[in-house]
């Protein structure tokens, strides 16, 4: 059971890694956990679209009640409405059936224990009691609720001032929720709001046959894309499998980045509210905290991970938190993310701006960054990791998330990566050159590093694999 727990959540193949039985005694666990620490046993559960899912729920509804928690069955709801429910129904607990962003062989849970993201503790103490088949007894039950309208009330009214005014001048838009927990929902309420929406991928389907359920990966665009240019829309917006990671394409067809989005964001919302504060995935571009910086915010850089930067957006009040697996959180949703809400805000920038998307994120400022790179690692790293930061004056060096070292000019990161037996890097410049020269010295300590690592690659602008460059966009080294 040990290798279905992951940092932040509980997740694997289905049938293979992640069975009924396992999710049955996670169940018993969790309820047993929530009644010795005094809290009510109620437990708001809901479930993605995959198939695997009814199976698994169930399991987990039987685990729960027996052992005499009370369980509001939200049915099949994209992740964000599953955590509106806790917030419209008072209820601390809950757990999501779902695998994200993960291919459709996978499943998962996400689970919650009150307004804070569980800790990486309370999962050990949770996987300890599922493994030792411990539960008290007791006789709960199950209960329906349908919270799906009083979600659409609520996304609507939190965005109002976002839609278009008048609605003759609202922007074209391609929704593509890829066959996931927002298909036959998203396309209906941007309509509602005065959008013309176009929808592909809409048929709700747990295989995602229309494409891969993670639209962080440009690839998996290609059909947006090409149906952005083919209608002449403004905007493409992609889900993932269970809604609460989004992804956009501007009116060329190309995807915008998880880093430029951020920025538009940072630029509608911080000259709102002086002195507003901007929580960051540790990966995310130094353009973003400069940005931030520039209108009058405060950047607040945090570890990677959806818990980690939620539970820092709840203790900080803060305005925003993007990070770069493409989740946006916001205080107006209690610190959580919400992909749909996150979309009606970008058309709204849209909509109300006199450029392109293209324009506006063209001038937008741009480093020279790499993408993730990982690197296979057997072994303690803390030895490698240590040497690295021993290497820099104390006041550059970050032990936040791995080792971080900030130059004047960029940054190198080194981290270990919580799925697998690897070391993932990242480094960014303000220019290809103080990219490469950022690369060099952060790996000059390690040299068993150095020697696992391609060469460095001729930087080229981001943007479609099958679309010439554009003018000022990111530029993004594809191995280094």
């Amino acid at each position: 059971m040990r290798s279905i727990f992951k940092a932040c959540d509980v997740r694997g193949v289905y049938g293979r890694e992640l069975t009924d039985e396992a999710v049955r005694r996670i169940g018993a666990a969790m309820a047993t956990m929530i009644r010795r620490r005094g809290q009510e046993a109620r437990v708001v559960v809901g479930g993605d679209v995959r198939l695997s899912t009814p199976s698994l729920k169930a399991a987990l509804l039987e685990g729960l009640t027996r052992c005499g928690a009370e369980c509001v069955d939200l049915g099949i709801v994209p992740t964000p409405v599953f955590y509106f429910a806790r917030r419209h129904l008072g209820i601390a607990a809950g757990v999501m059936v779902t695998a994200s962003h993960n291919p459709a062989p996978h499943n998962g849970l996400k689970l919650v224990l009150g307004d804070l993201p569980i800790t990486a503790e309370e999962l050990a103490a949770l996987r300890a009691l599922a493994e030792a088949g411990e539960g008290d007894t007791g006789s709960g039950r199950v209960e329906d609720a349908r919270v799906l309208d009083a979600y659409c009330r609520f996304v609507m009214r939190a965005t109002a001032g976002w839609h278009p005014h008048p609605r003759a001048s609202a922007p074209r838009i391609v929704v593509d929720p890829g066959n996931g927990a927002w298909a036959r929902l998203a396309a209906p309420l941007l309509r509602v709001a005065g959008y013309p929406v176009i929808a592909i991928n809409d048929e709700p389907d747990g295989r995602f046959p229309g494409r891969d359920p993670n639209p962080a990966i440009a690839e998996h665009l290609s059909g947006l894309c090409e149906r952005v240019r083919a209608e002449g829309a403004a905007l493409g917006i992609a889900f993932d499998g269970d809604g609460d990671r989004v992804a956009f394409v501007d009116e060329r067809g190309s995807p915008v980045t998880t880093d430029e989005a951020a920025m538009l964001l940072v630029r509608a919302l911080v000259p709102g509210e002086p002195g507003a504060r901007v929580a960051h995935d540790i990966k995310c571009s130094q353009a973003i905290a400069d940005e931030v910086r520039r209108l009058g915010g405060v950047p607040l850089m945090e570890r990677s991970g959806h818990t980690f930067l939620k539970a820092r957006m709840i203790r900080e009040g803060a305005l925003l938190g993007p990070e770069a697996s493409g989740h946006y959180f916001f205080r107006a949703l209690g610190g959580g993310d919400d992909g749909l809400y996150c979309a009606f805000l970008m058309a709204g920038i849209v909509g109300r701006s006199r450029q392109a998307l293209s324009e506006m994120v063209d001038a937008l400022p741009h480093y020279a960054i790499t993408p993730d790179i990982r690197v296979r690692f057997t072994g303690d790293p803390a030895p490698l990791l240590a040497a690295i930061a021993a290497a820099f004056p104390p006041e550059q060096v970050s032990r936040l998330d791995g080792v971080r070292v900030q130059f004047p000019d960029g940054w190198g990161l080194a981290r270990p990566s919580v799925t697998e037996a690897a070391l993932t890097l990242r480094f960014e410049g303000r220019t290809p050159e103080a990219l490469h020269r950022i690369r060099e010295a952060f790996l000059a300590p390690a040299p068993a590093l150095r020697e696992h690592l391609p060469p460095p690659a001729v930087p080229r602008a981001r943007s479609v694999p099958w679309e010439p460059p554009t003018r000022n966009r990111k530029v993004r080294v594809q191995d280094v």
